[in-house]
């Protein structure tokens, strides 16, 4: 008797969801709010905006940092601890940063708060792994983060950049995703042990499924551990990497635009509020053709277009040209984000790879202002844009081979319940 195996993966419930995406927009929060963040500490500290910066960056490190640390358990049975013993330390920390006005407890705060945010980015990372087609999930992801962070930033500055004001929201943000904490999916029972002996079952066989009394128990060996573990760090790798690329450009972005166009700053807030607009189109997109497409040849294609786009936004002179190609460039960069997050995702079922995912690319984008500075030093505007458009040509490479990689093992993942039942049957 013949059935098809499920998957090992769950489907998209609006609680699983509101858990997942909130609790992993609360980890990235502090990124996106950090010109925020810079501005209130001026004001809490009355420090230069040297010092300010340097401060908010070593918090956002710390967010890098934990969320590497955490990546394991986060792919474990402890993913729910991880995620709220990191969102306590970041209402306890930012939290102290708004309301206590003393210089050490607001940088201490920060620090706290930026190294609670880590736990929340592995974990909502690793539970985005849980769920069927990883493709459209996201694209979800993509699509909520965008529309909740650009409410965000437009009502912040409506309050005011005072402490209370920016580190609040970040503390009561956290607070709030913390009461979902109990709906984070968790990882499923998988054993990344090397494979046994499989048995003489033709259908476990036909499947690439290998049964044992291990997975009678509730787990499943399910596919070769060493080729889904150089696939991963390869792709870690790759995405560390196109992080300081595309981030290199948008970190100079403004400076280049003044001297290569004129962009005024009227202009800048455009191209900047265009380029948010475009990750909400890019997102909607991938929401609705999830993984038809596939996932190696748009990934492939989409570091392609976006290095010959970064290129022309270095020989563009016009300052109307040079907002619509930065439109159209960080259009691209935000879709070809979320086919990261989903190769990661669907490599493995439990979040071991999009655990570290996006704290890896923080490690990466944390350090691209003074790169994108020493670039442009050393090859001017142009020669910048053609050294991270050829970055992303050879990126395109790995990207391409480690996606029909993920592809191929999310094809052989089965429940091993059902695995039993068919030896059984």
């Amino acid at each position: 008797m013949s059935h098809s195996l499920p998957s090992v993966r769950v489907p998209l419930r609006l609680p699983t969801a509101v858990a997942t995406f909130g609790i992993g927009i609360a980890g990235y929060l502090g990124v996106n709010l950090s010109p925020y963040m810079i501005s209130a500490l001026q004001s809490a500290l009355g420090a230069d905006v040297l010092t300010a910066s340097w401060i908010v960056t070593g918090a956002l490190l710390l967010t890098a940092i934990a969320g590497l640390a955490t990546a394991k358990l986060s792919a474990g049975r402890r993913r729910r601890l991880v995620a709220r013993v990191g969102l306590v330390l970041a209402v306890v920390g930012f939290g102290a940063a708004a309301l206590v006005p003393t210089g050490w407890v607001v940088v201490a705060g920060l620090l706290v708060g930026g190294l609670g945010a880590g736990g929340a980015v592995s974990s909502s990372g690793a539970a985005l792994a849980a769920f069927i087609n990883p493709d459209r999930v996201a694209g979800i992801s993509g699509l909520a983060n965008r529309a909740v962070v650009t409410v965000i930033l437009a009502v912040v500055p409506l309050v005011g950049l005072a402490p209370i004001n920016v580190f609040g929201t970040l503390a009561v943000f956290a607070l709030a995703v913390l009461f979902t904490s109990a709906w984070l999916p968790s990882a499923p029972a998988v054993d990344h042990a090397a494979a046994p002996a499989p048995t003489d079952d033709a259908t476990a066989e036909a499947s690439g499924v290998a049964t044992s009394d291990a997975g009678a128990a509730g787990l499943v060996t399910r596919r070769p551990h060493r080729a889904e573990t150089i696939a991963g760090f390869v792709l870690l790798v790759t995405f560390a990497l196109w992080a300081v690329s595309e981030d290199s450009l948008w970190a100079m972005a403004g400076v280049m635009g003044a001297d290569q166009s004129g962009l005024t700053p009227e202009g800048l807030g455009l191209a900047l509020s265009g380029a948010t607009a475009g990750g909400i189109v890019g997102a909607l997109l991938l929401m609705i053709v999830g993984n038809r497409l596939g996932r190696a040849v748009p990934l492939a294609v989409l570091l392609v277009a976006g290095g010959l786009l970064k290129i022309a936004e270095g020989f563009v002179t016009d300052s109307t040209a040079f907002i619509v190609v930065f439109i159209a460039w960080n259009t691209v960069y935000a879709i070809a984000f979320l086919y990261f997050v989903a190769t990661a995702a669907a490599l493995d079922a439990d979040g071991r790879w999009s655990g570290p995912l996006l704290a890896v690319y923080l490690v990466g984008s944390s350090l691209t202002p003074v790169i994108g500075a020493a670039l442009v030093e050393a090859f001017g505007y142009q020669g910048f844009t053609v050294v991270l458009g050829i970055a992303s040509f050879v990126l395109a490479v790995p990207a391409f081979l480690v996606a029909r990689v993920s592809s191929r093992l999310q094809r052989i993942e089965h429940v091993a319940p059902a695995v039993a039942e068919e030896v059984a049957a």
